[in-house]
């Protein structure tokens, strides 16, 4: 099958997979709306291989676009649940890291120019934006590698909202310590591209990164999307709200209540917490709720002492640069 870029761009089913910079085009793939659901992320690993048709980016007019917001995330903070929360036919649906984000960070860190960046960005936000059904807002959550398009994204979408969530510091260290090997490697290489960002202005020089623990690495990493998201938060006001994440098991009705309506999505909110997002595992698809995140929590009891060292100098870290951990505009009080 051969689509022409009209049909492509009308279509929400032909969803924009990737955006391939040397040929200034971008990717679509066919995807059901149970696709979508059932993903735990918009990616190859989760939906597997299938044909893509392609159309270049100057072909691209995208008829119709529907409200577009964010969950922006700073990683291991359940922000898979709260893009899940939101596929309710009729209302919203949840995009779960959209790869389009992956592709115009590694651009950007490949150094695609400011124009170059925006043209793509804009187009790609455009075809992101398609409704998939009369009435329904698009809620968009990004990997937490595109945080530095966060501004961008915001700019080109004036009407816009966003969250910016985080899991608390000792919380998120805690993550990475089940994740062994893998979580350790992992913010070794968020480290490496959060550098490439201009993220890491602490005073710390390479010898200094390569000294310290992986959980102090962690930590810094951490720390660079902390002062990202307060920054954000103090420079556009009430276009975005902060959110700790241990209150969403903590006081889930308030969450989406306050969620829902900073989107300006009407959503049935007993229903949705009764539901898969805040009862099924996002990623493993297994029973979830409030004393499973805490039973959850409780296997780094034998990181415990490593955590808190870590956690006590990321603090002073965070006192020395004037990084409030308490973000400003919070969703709920």
């Amino acid at each position: 099958m051969t689509m022409t870029a009209a049909q492509l761009a009308a279509d929400p089913l032909w969803f924009a997979w990737r955006f391939d910079e040397a040929a200034d085009a971008f990717q679509f793939r066919r995807l059901s709306r149970e696709d979508h659901a059932r993903a735990t992320f918009l990616t190859e690993e989760y939906l597997g291989a299938a044909p893509v048709e392609t159309a270049p980016l100057g072909a691209i007019a995208v008829p119709q676009q529907a409200p577009i917001h964010f969950i922006f995330h700073s990683a291991f903070c359940l922000s898979s649940l709260l893009a899940r929360a939101f596929e309710v036919p009729g209302t919203a649906i949840g995009l779960k890291e959209p790869m389009l984000f992956n592709d115009l960070a590694g651009w950007q860190l490949r150094g695609a120019t400011g124009p170059q960046l925006g043209r793509a960005m804009d187009a790609s936000l455009a075809l992101l934006a398609r409704p998939f059904g009369p009435g329904e807002a698009v809620i968009v959550k990004p990997s937490n590698i595109a945080n530095a398009l966060i501004a961008g994204s915001l700019q080109l979408r004036p009407q816009a909202r966003a969250l910016l969530l985080h899991a608390p510091l000792r919380v998120y260290l805690g993550s990475i310590t089940r994740k062994g090997l893998d979580g350790r490697l992992w913010v070794r290489d968020l480290l490496i591209k959060q550098l490439r960002q201009g993220l890491h202005d602490f005073g710390f020089g390479p010898d200094e990164y390569l000294a310290q623990s992986d959980l102090q690495v962690a930590a810094m990493g951490w720390l660079a999307q902390h002062r990202l998201f307060a920054r954000l938060a103090q420079r556009l006001g009430d276009r975005v709200r902060t959110l700790d994440s241990d209150l969403i098991t903590a006081r889930p009705a308030e969450v989406m209540t306050a969620l829902a309506g900073h989107f300006g999505v009407t959503l049935d909110v007993p229903s949705v917490i009764a539901g898969p997002a805040f009862t099924r595992h996002s990623k493993h698809g297994t029973a979830f709720d409030a004393t499973a995140r805490a039973a959850e929590q409780a296997s780094e009891a034998a990181h415990a002492d490593e955590i808190g060292k870590v956690a006590i100098w990321a603090e002073k870290v965070a006192e020395a640069n004037d990084i409030p951990l308490a973000l400003p505009n919070p969703l709920i009080r």
